[in-house]
């Protein structure tokens, strides 16, 4: 089993807990403070996801595009890092 990126598994799980935060602050009273604190944490957060899913030399296409979707898509893609063997866990051709 591959393990992803320490820093690709903190901004996957801080892009959903800001979007959370930031849909219950819409479905609820709109705080302005809130909305313009985590507004941007999550933009960067996404970002963050994406750039570094895209930079992995063993994510796959599908991969890729999966940590493209806001909000899911980067726990979405740690799923599949983490299922897909990687480089270092490949098993040896035999000879």
């Amino acid at each position: 089993m591959n393990v992803p990126p320490r820093p690709l598994r903190i901004a996957a799980h801080a892009e959903l807990v800001s979007l959370a935060v930031l849909l219950a602050d819409v479905a609820t009273v709109h705080l302005g403070p809130v909305s313009s604190l985590m507004g941007p944490a999550h933009g960067c957060a996404y970002l963050f996801v994406v750039i570094a899913t895209w930079r992995l030399e063993h994510a796959t296409t599908a991969v890729r595009a999966v940590a493209v979707v806001p909000g899911v898509g980067g726990l979405l893609a740690l799923r599949m890092l983490s299922r897909r063997p990687g480089p270092e866990t490949a098993a040896a051709p035999a000879p």
